[in-house]
């Protein structure tokens, strides 16, 4: 095996990325060492490069690259429970292992979190970002063990490529509770997150699904997944809290999923939230920047929560990847547009079209 490989790197923020070839990442005893297949871009990711955003960037060039997915090319002698050839997810998410959330079983609330190949969110993230400074945009990267998914052969490495914007939408219904008779919201519903959130909300048996966007095409699209069991409403027609009603018999969704993003109106989210039921709960994992407004006498005579989720667990990934083996998750209704290494700038100017939330945008590292 070659000790030199490509790998796309961010040299300067607001610039293209420039395929590089560098030396392939150390193997440590404890860690395993993936040939990428393939990796996500996301729609996030251009305003995260350009370093205008709060985020840390890694030390530049970095190499980056957020969701990978491959195979076990070698495994450290340490290393116990997985072996070459093994097909594997890689959950970029970084923790410390020493903080006092770390210390409390609580490593998705690190004080030094961060994403590999991707940005830190503290100052203090650099030291997580300097262990593992290979992201997916690479033809390798290294991984600790507890990190990975393991991939049945019902799920492409293209698919899983998706698995960043699957689990966070995922961890949200989770946290919303959401399972047989289910009444579910989901603002944005034709993004990204949106779209996601119904796959899973249908494998998750949710009964009725909700779903608030623009995208008129992708609305009809989403509602032709289960016809019988989702309804839609674009945004701005009437308003949100009566229509929710409306389709609940009156009582409300039982669980809001809202993924709207930065340059969302929080109008709709507030709208939205009358329309949720007595004791209900509503997950945000949009980032959604503007302020918004809320009656809290509201939030305490009716038992209501609003809470955030951020990222996903391995395990949740885990299970994410045995719903979609017996097909409870269906996949394929998610069209891959793939680029080659050297495409890689021009993947990401796909993405900022904003082609809608069907839409698998990745790379593949071995073109």
């Amino acid at each position: 095996m070659s000790t030199r490989m490509r790998a796309a790197r961010l040299h300067s923020p607001g610039e293209g990325l420039i395929v590089d070839t560098i030396d392939r990442p150390e193997l440590r005893a404890g860690d395993i060492l993936v040939r990428v297949a393939s990796c996500g871009v996301i729609p996030n990711m251009n305003a995260i490069f350009s370093g205008s955003l709060w985020n840390h960037l890694p030390p530049l060039p970095a190499s980056v690259g957020l969701d990978a997915a491959g195979t076990i090319a070698a495994v450290g002698g340490d290393v116990v429970d997985f072996k070459i050839g093994d097909r594997v997810y890689v959950n970029p998410w970084l923790s410390c292992g020493a903080c006092s959330y770390c210390r409390a079983h609580e490593p998705m609330l690190c004080s030094a979190a961060g994403f590999q190949g991707y940005f830190g969110f503290f100052p203090q993230s650099r030291r997580v970002l300097d262990a593992y400074p290979i992201g997916g945009f690479s033809e390798y990267m290294t991984a600790a063990p507890n990190r990975l998914v393991r991939l049945p052969e019902e799920v492409g490495f293209d698919q899983a490529a998706r698995f960043g914007y699957l689990g966070t939408s995922f961890a949200a219904l989770r946290a919303g509770a959401v399972g047989a008779g289910s009444w579910v919201a989901i603002n944005g519903v034709t993004g990204t997150l949106g779209v996601g959130a119904t796959l899973l909300a249908l494998g998750m048996g949710a009964t009725r699904i909700l779903g608030l966007g623009r995208n008129r095409a992708v609305l009809d699209r989403v509602r032709a997944l289960a016809p019988n069991r989702i309804s839609t409403l674009a945004l701005g027609e009437r308003s949100i809290a009566e229509w929710l009603r409306e389709q609940t018999e009156g009582l409300g969704v039982d669980t809001l999923i809202d993924c709207s993003g930065r340059g969302a109106e929080a109008s709709h989210t507030a709208d939205a939230l009358g329309g949720l039921k007595r004791g209900g709960v509503c997950v945000n994992i949009g980032a959604l920047t503007e302020k918004l407004a809320i009656e809290p006498i509201k939030f305490m005579t009716n038992r209501i929560r609003f809470q955030g989720s951020n990222w996903f667990t391995t395990g949740e990934g885990q299970l994410m990847a045995e719903m979609a083996r017996v097909g409870v998750l269906d996949l394929s209704k998610l069209d891959t547009e793939a680029f080659p290494l050297d495409g890689v700038n021009e993947a990401l100017a796909r993405v900022k079209q904003r082609p809608g939330g069907f839409t698998n945008i990745v790379v593949n590292p071995g073109r």
